[in-house]
């Protein structure tokens, strides 16, 4: 779906036709989305430009050359969720957001790398944090990631940022969704007219990345990965 989703991403479409080919994908494969109609939701994919942080709906809003564009989907397959998020430029874009969805994704690589038997819920943010901040850019605090299963939210939350070696211990089967949300700016966000958009509050650009992951034997196993 992510792929799909990549191959249809150019100035002029809109966020509209990125859902129809999210919707597309999971009828052809036989799969349901754990995104429609959750809790309201009206769309397969949260489709998120520019300023919008996470949960923005695909509506008739037409993509620029400059943009950039988070996509969070997910899908359930046999009665297991998995949920993912990348954020993508749209043509031809500014070296500055360029580097901003760089850090975004090295974030989520620094954080699933600690993602060991033993190792403290409180590790995965300090890794998010401590590359996001460390590149100069903002790490948003009301949103987390978090536990899924059997159920597209489950526990634990499991925040962005924070000092390591706390909280509960990561044991073998814990899968987890992790997603770094990034901002160039003030890390604060507001909550638009429609109960679901989430903007930065000082209209800076944002990114969001999003694996499902796994704690085995051997480490962290990414479950979400093409």
């Amino acid at each position: 779906m992510h792929a799909r989703i990549r191959d249809g991403l150019r100035p002029g479409v809109t966020l509209a036709s990125l859902d129809t080919i999210a919707q597309d994908v999971l009828t052809h494969r036989g799969a349901t989305s754990n995104f429609l109609h959750y809790h309201g939701y009206p769309a397969t994919i949260c489709a998120s430009p520019n300023e919008v942080v996470v949960h923005g709906i695909p509506d008739e809003r037409v993509l620029h050359d400059g943009d950039i564009v988070s996509i969070d989907c997910g899908a359930i397959v046999d009665g297991w969720h998995g949920d993912a998020a990348f954020t993508a430029p749209v043509g031809a874009v500014a070296p500055a957001s360029l580097e901003l969805i760089a850090a975004a994704e090295r974030s989520l690589v620094a954080a699933i790398a600690v993602m060991n038997p033993g190792a403290h819920l409180s590790d995965i943010g300090a890794a998010v944090q401590g590359v996001a901040e460390g590149a100069g850019f903002g790490v948003v605090r009301e949103y987390t990631g978090h536990g899924i299963g059997r159920q597209m939210h489950e526990e634990p939350s499991v925040p962005n940022y924070g000092r390591p070696g706390r909280g509960p211990t990561l044991a073998v089967g814990n899968v987890l969704a992790i997603e770094p949300m990034l901002t160039a700016g003030d890390p604060g966000t507001i909550m638009g007219s429609d109960g679901w958009t989430v903007s930065t509050i000082d209209g800076g650009w944002a990114t969001h990345v999003e694996h499902t992951v796994a704690v085995t034997d051997n480490g962290p196993e990414i479950l979400t990965a093409p």
